[in-house]
């Protein structure tokens, strides 16, 4: 669209703008519209006041802020060096860009870079007016064409007519409709699918300049060059409502949502200037809103909707504004942008559908893109843009080279003989000669008639033979199948240094979900492992090492408040099920569910999302430390609000171990600090603080001279230098009232009983300590180890092998030239690693503090002055470029847990690495291959630590949990309750039936892949939430009345119900709206706990996976489920409605499943069951019931007949 103004001719009519005078150019189609190279003109330098960025209209420059748009690339365009630049749009469905020129030649841009995609010419003539993308190409309007490409630049065709003269613009009403309009009286309405005009409509002059349509009404709008907008009917198109705009002429518009904004020109004394208001109506009413005085002289506006329904406005000589039209007006919106276009006029202008990116066409023909990120992104969902096929390159075979094979170039097409063919004298056929059979199939081969059996010794791969010039692979070993995982799959390369029972584990997914995977095989200790497949499990290094401390596993089962969420009361319950589990797996369900409730944990960034975890994104170093420093914290703030939360229990609900406000974390880790600021005018500063940490502080090791050798540390030295230091550092002195040289002084109060401490090896600087303080500790190994025999066979442990003797070579090991001094240069002791088993540490009178490392027990002196803390645990991170690693975690586990667990005392360390677990020599605790293994946390125990604390636990879960509560939901009176709680001269004994069913909803949906086999292959299961918990009465008068029917709420998303299976229909969960006993599962879960301590026996039907949804864990022999009482092994397991219809002759589950029902249906089957086996007595009696059941279910289907 074209106005009268400084940029085109005083004569100009209004009739198509030719340059030169108003010659027409003959451009010929097949020209290529490029310069030699793209000229890119450089964005990254700094604006000075002769090239402003931002200028902000108060004075100055202001810098560049987050979210602020700035220019991102400039490119000339193809043919920019003779034509201006028409018309820009970002492409709608792809990452691209398109522009049109004064010239007819359109060309496309890919990303942010302006990678040019497409360039093809549209016209010969006639400047581009307009552009805009569909799914089936490129529209491009010149003044008496429409031509549609696709996006490869192929013409899909070329629409001219009678009607199309004198065009403008056009709009796409819908996926298949496009309308035209122009300076005449007519809209054109075109059909995309068949390339034809489906239907013109009269208008009135002046015709049609700008069309855009509102989402608020769906109105079609039209401004015209007389200044006015003409809404109307889409279906129609006749005139529903005319908006007189401007006196002059229109120069843009747009309209979002209910708001319309125009700018243009106005008729002052007879002529064209132009307006410094913005006309702003109301849609709803069609009313004229109070106009926006603006300071710019606007030519093109776009709504920019992205928090607030934005403005940009566009000047030609190069300014814009982002103005908010119904907001405050602030400096920060009055801020003015300018694009260099270095005295040309913008003629183009446009907004990407993501509002991150703006776009500029300039009369000089360059393409300036701006965008508010670095990476910024066009579209929400993109499609993924098809490039060209890569041309190979055939490389080059000298004549002379015989060893290069002539397959190595691709064969080309050809119809005669080529001179590479050889005479067929000179051919003859041959037969490739079997390999002999290994001697050892042949030794223990058995012969059965003509066929000969033999096991397979494990030498080639299953179903291959190798051939003599093929090298063989790797051995497999037989025997029984294990469940895939990781530790058993092909790994990269890399991955090869790594011991197996370091490398990442996963869970193998089958139709049963985890079922049938054995666990046992990567775990055949008596200690629980943790499940993976959880969000944000990758701390469950950390709460194995929170468990085996046995003061604070004390205190936290301990514990209980009234907080839904907290932390210490999760860790008491987990840590329960750990004590109880005897080599079965846990999880941490319910712990990281509270985890990632808790606003702080998401502020630090400890909370990951699924992309994060999927892709290994996440820094698991710097996480797992951030989260010991929070979890630390969260505990002493948890159970040191005991007393105040527990004002909120009833005395009888709540008995913990713990009196006053002293939190267990204060006195097991708080170490008391105070820091000293002295100036040098003499004032001194004295401030008071704690830690429940300390942080590695790594000292500069480069060398002091040419020449000289890196200086050496022990880990002593800088654990002392990390807790107490002395540091100077400028400093504010209110004596001197300037910034002044100012000595930091950190001293200890006292020694905590856990030492604990992040290693923090964030940058290269500090891996390359470790690496040199490794390397003090591996030559003296060396040199000790000089006259035993070597083997070339590298060690796995590499560098940061401590083994006395090693026989394996050691790479930095035998290369000390590395370091650039000689051995006999180090004056160091014997030692086995750089991290020792243990510190003795002395603080002071005077708060000097000594720490001493010790590898030896008989250094272990513990005196008055001195006190001994033992490595009790390490974490170390495992490095894997395309996982991103796991975290495992090294424990030495004492004897009060092995005897519980095992019923013997004694120590061992052993490695957690998730759900496997294996016992290890205590240098692997030490040891660090930085290559693979990097030390993250550090635990040292004071020894003895056991004897200062109170280690009884007493439960706090008291019987009146499972008396009356209240509801959580507002409209629970509104129907009858359906369970009558319990009494407190009815409350469960040991041996008592309850029955019990829960109902699930889905957080989570299940992730599988079809494999190219056309099998379906789980990657990751649902994630389940327990929704409704029933528990029944098995005993007493009320037998079979339920006792608990507890919905319960969530805050997590639900994003399926399960209504047919679960009962559970949205708005039953919701605190606001459900009339349903709503209930936390917090609340739900310690009923639970009691009636487990208790010794009730559940009955159930399938209450394996309802104990493993609830995350609770109960003994064996206190379930009785029907799902196995009633299957016969190794076949189906029938139906609880099925089952009903055999046994009770009553049918059960008709619409949707109901919990009461279901688990008084499964306490009515188990005494069936009792009556037909005499209470288990006569098992052939029930055998013969079962195989009757089975011969029923095949006859029906296993399906419930209509009619019975």
């Amino acid at each position: 669209m074209e106005y009268p103004n400084e940029q085109y001719p005083a004569d100009y009519t209004g009739e198509e703008y030719h340059p030169e005078g108003g010659d027409t150019v003959d451009v010929p189609v097949s020209e290529e519209y490029e310069v030699q190279g793209q000229v890119d003109i450089p964005v990254g330098e700094e604006f000075t006041e002769e090239h402003p960025g931002s200028v902000d209209l108060n004075g100055g420059v202001s810098g560049r802020a987050d979210g602020d748009y700035h220019e991102m690339h400039t490119v000339l365009a193809d043919g920019g060096d003779r034509f201006g630049v028409t018309a820009v749009a970002f492409d709608l469905q792809e990452e691209l860009l398109w522009m049109g020129n004064h010239g007819g030649h359109v060309t496309s841009y890919y990303g942010l870079n302006m990678e040019k995609f497409t360039s093809f010419q549209v016209h010969a003539t006639n400047e581009i007016r307009q552009l805009t993308t569909y799914e089936g190409g490129v529209l491009a309007l010149t003044s008496d064409s429409l031509r549609c490409t696709s996006r490869h630049g192929m013409i899909v065709y070329d629409h001219r007519g009678e009607n199309v003269h004198d065009m403008q613009c056009m709009l796409q009403k819908n996926p298949t409709t496009l309308i035209m309009g122009g300076h005449h009286d007519k809209l054109i309405e075109f059909d995309l699918a068949t390339a034809k005009e489906s239907n013109k409509y009269e208008i009135n002059d002046p015709g049609v300049a700008v069309l855009r349509t509102s989402s608020y009404n769906g109105l079609i709008c039209c401004g015209d060059t007389s200044g006015k907008v003409t809404l109307r009917d889409p279906a129609t198109l006749k005139s529903e409502h005319v908006l007189e705009a401007h006196t002059g002429t229109l120069s843009d518009f747009d309209v979002h949502g209910n708001q319309l904004v125009s700018c243009g020109f106005s008729n002052r004394r007879g002529n064209l200037a132009i307006d410094r208001f913005l006309k702003v109506y109301d849609m709803r009413v069609m009313r004229a809103l109070p106009p926006l005085q603006i300071p710019v002289e606007p030519m093109f506006l776009r709504f920019v909707p992205t928090y607030t329904s934005r403005l940009a406005l566009v000047t030609q000589h190069g300014q814009f504004q982002l103005l908010d039209p119904g907001g405050l007006v602030t400096p920060g919106n009055m801020m003015l942008y300018h694009v260099n276009i270095f005295g040309e006029m913008i003629q183009a202008f446009d907004v990407s559908s993501t509002c991150q990116a703006l776009v500029f066409g300039e009369s000089g023909g360059y393409v300036h893109l701006w965008t508010d990120r670095e990476a910024a992104h066009y579209n929400a969902f993109s499609q993924e843009t098809e490039f060209a096929d890569h041309v190979d390159v055939i490389p080059p075979i000298h004549i002379d080279d015989e060893l290069t094979p002539l397959s190595s170039i691709a064969f080309p097409y050809h119809e005669g003989p080529l001179l590479s063919d050889w005479e067929p004298s000179n051919c003859f056929a041959t037969v490739r000669r079997s390999p002999q059979i290994d001697p050892e199939i042949l030794r223990s081969m058995n012969m059965v008639q003509f066929i000969g059996y033999a096991p397979n010794p494990g030498t080639k791969r299953r179903n291959q033979v190798a051939y003599r010039e093929v090298t063989s692979g790797g051995k497999t070993k037989s025997g029984k199948t294990v469940p895939q995982s990781p530790i058993g799959r092909e790994v990269d390369p890399f991955m090869l240094m790594v011991p197996k029972k370091y490398r990442k584990v996963e869970i193998k997914y089958s139709k049963l979900g985890v079922e049938d995977f054995d666990f046992k095989h990567y775990n055949k200790t008596n200690f629980a492992g943790l499940e993976t497949h959880i969000p944000n499990a990758y701390c469950n290094s950390m709460l194995q090492l929170l468990y085996f401390i046995e003061p604070l596993r004390c205190a936290v089962e301990s514990h209980l408040c009234s907080k839904e969420f907290c932390l210490a009361c999760e860790l008491g319950l987990l840590f329960h099920m750990l004590d109880l589990s005897k080599g079965h797996n846990c999880q941490a369900t319910n712990f990281l569910r509270a985890f990632r409730t808790i606003p702080e944990a998401s502020a630090l960034g400890l909370i990951l999302g699924d992309a994060e975890e999927s892709t290994g994104k996440g820094n698991l170093r710097r996480l797992i430390q951030n989260w010991n420093r929070f979890v630390l914290q969260q505990i002493e703030q948890d159970t040191m609000e005991q007393d105040e939360s527990a004002l909120a229990l009833p005395a009888t609900l709540l008995r913990s171990s713990f009196s006053g406000s002293t939190s267990i974390a204060t006195k097991l880790f708080q170490t008391n600090a105070e820091n000293i600021s002295k100036c040098k005018c003499g004032k001194e500063g004295v401030r008071s603080g704690a830690t429940l940490l300390f942080n590695m502080n790594y000292p500069d090791i480069s060398p002091q001279a040419p020449g000289k050798p890196p200086k050496q540390y022990s880990f002593g030295t800088v654990v002392r230098n990390s807790m107490s230091f002395e540091q100077t550092m400028q400093a504010w002195c209110d004596n001197c009232e300037k910034y002044q040289p100012t000595v930091q002084t950190k001293s200890l109060k006292c020694l905590p009983d856990l030492l604990v401490i992040n290693c923090q090896i964030e940058t290269t600087k500090d891996m390359e300590f470790w690496r040199i303080q490794q390397e003090f500790v591996g030559m003296v190994e060396e040199k000790e180890n000089a006259g035993s025999e070597k083997s070339s066979k590298p060690c796995r442990y590499g560098r940061a092998c401590t083994r006395k003797g090693c026989k394996f070579s050691h790479e930095v090991m035998d290369n000390p030239e590395r370091l650039g001094f000689e051995l006999s240069e180090m004056d160091i002791g014997n030692r086995k690693s750089w991290v020792p088993y243990g510190l003795r540490m002395k603080l002071s009178s005077d708060r000097t503090l000594v720490v001493q490392d010790f590898f030896e027990e008989k250094d272990a002196v513990e005196t008055d002055d001195f006190k001994v803390y033992d490595l009790f645990a390490s974490v170390a991170h495992i490095q894997d470029l395309k996982t991103g690693g796991n975290l495992v975690s090294h424990i030495l586990v004492g004897p009060t847990y092995h005897k519980r667990k095992e019923g013997v005392t004694h120590s061992n360390w052993y490695l957690f690495n998730d759900f496997a677990i294996s016992p290890i020599e205590p240098h692997e605790a030490v040891q660090f291959n930085l290559d693979y293994k990097v030390p993250c946390i550090l635990y040292f125990m004071r020894r003895d630590i056991v004897d200062d604390y109170d280690t009884t636990i007493v439960s706090p879960i008291e019987a009146s949990v499972l008396l009356a509560e209240a509801s959580l939901a507002k409209g629970a009176m509104k129907q009858h309750i359906t369970f009558t709680p319990l009494q407190a001269n009815e409350l469960p004994e040991p041996g008592d039936l309850v029955g019990l069913d829960a109902e699930f909803v889905t957080l989570n949906q299940e992730e599988a892949e079809i494999r190219s086999d056309g099998t379906r292959s789980m990657i990751k299961p649902s994630q389940m939430s327990a929704a409704r918990i029933t528990c029944v009465r098995g005993y007493g008068s009320l037998d079979g009345e339920p006792f608990i029917d507890d919905y319960i709420s969530t805050q997590e998303q639900v994003v399926d119900y399960l209504t047919q299976f679960s009962g559970i229909k949205p708005g039953d969960l919701d605190a606001q709206i459900s009339s349903k006993h709503l209930t936390t599962l917090k609340s739900t879960y310690l009923k639970l706990r009691y009636l487990i301590d208790q010794g009730v026996i559940f009955v159930g039907h399938g209450l394996k996976k309802d104990f493993r949804v609830i995350n609770i864990l109960v003994q064996q022999d206190k379930v009785i489920d029907t799902a196995i009482l009633f299957s016969l092994p190794k076949q189906r397991i029938p139906s609880l409605r099925f089952l009903a219809w055999f046994f009770l002759g009553i049918n059960i589950q008709g619409a949707t499943h109901d919990s009461i029902e279901d688990a008084r249906t499964a306490l009515m089957l188990y005494k069936k069951y009792k009556d037909i086996s005499n209470e288990g007595k006569e098992r052939e009696n029930w055998e013969a019931t079962l195989k009757n059941l089975y011969d029923k279910g095949r006859k029906y289907g296993w399906k419930v007949p209509d009619d019975e």
